[in-house]
């Protein structure tokens, strides 16, 4: 709520708080930036908000913001990734779990990612749960909405951008993967499936995780969370980025 807020990238109609909300500096603060923005708000009954919520434990505040709008595929491109580096895009080809959607992309925002590509069908889309559990991600990360994950691919391709498939069986491993400073897209596939055959031969390169342990694989989100950021790791290395930079803080 106070990333929507303190983002202002979409508008806000209004904002709900549940009645008998114990006081805390974080209500203070969200109460703070919907004056500044002159949201609404509104105290309704607990029920109420839990029926409009359409998540699980709302936390007693809800806003009724417009829903993010999806860019080109060539505005993703022309960002710019950390210190003066092509953009970073993430390729979601085919996750349907809203948590884990949500919990890959508040990774991918914490490492970098500057734009995701998701596909129109088949696939968890942007939705209240995957908002939560992204906790803000969203608020700061461009979406492009693409017909067919190959295609795209290959309008990435056309674009100047390297493309790196996440895949089991890839043959490099992610950590001998060339450090590209320029436009680069990881592209991880679906939970049980991974990456589709036509999705692996448009990549230019397929990569995976060496494991040491006695499971069979990684959680796509937590797999997409060590590839992110080894992948800006290699990229800040070879830009010459100075060690040291700041860093996230864990939290719950």
């Amino acid at each position: 709520m106070l990333a929507l807020l303190a983002a202002g990238r979409r508008p806000v109609r209004s904002l709900w708080l549940a009645e008998g909300l114990d006081p805390s500096p974080q209500l203070d603060e969200i109460e703070a930036l919907a004056a500044r923005r002159h949201v609404r708000v509104e105290t309704v009954p607990r029920s109420r908000l839990a029926a409009a919520a359409r998540t699980d434990a709302p936390q007693g505040v809800l806003a009724r913001a417009a829903p993010v709008d999806p860019v080109p595929l060539e505005t993703l491109v022309a960002a710019e990734g950390a210190a003066g580096a092509g953009a970073f895009l993430l390729v979601v080809a085919g996750v349907t779990d809203p948590h884990n959607l949500g919990g890959l992309l508040r990774s991918a925002e914490c490492a970098g990612v500057t734009g995701v590509v998701l596909p129109r069908h088949r696939a968890a889309h942007l939705s209240p749960t995957v908002a939560k559990v992204a906790a803000g991600a969203i608020e700061h990360l461009d979406f492009s909405l693409v017909g067919g994950i190959p295609s795209a691919l290959e309008r990435l391709s056309s674009l100047g951008v390297w493309t790196l498939g996440l895949a089991s069986e890839g043959a490099v491993s992610l950590y001998d993967a060339p450090a590209v400073t320029g436009p680069v897209a990881l592209v991880v596939g679906g939970e049980e499936r991974g990456l589709a055959p036509l999705v692996r031969r448009r990549c230019d390169e397929l990569v995976s995780i060496p494991q040491h342990g006695a499971i069979e694989s990684l959680n796509v989100a937590a797999a997409t969370a060590v590839a992110c950021f080894e992948v800006a790791r290699r990229r800040a290395g070879a830009k010459g980025l100075r060690p040291g930079a700041p860093v996230g803080r864990l939290s719950r």
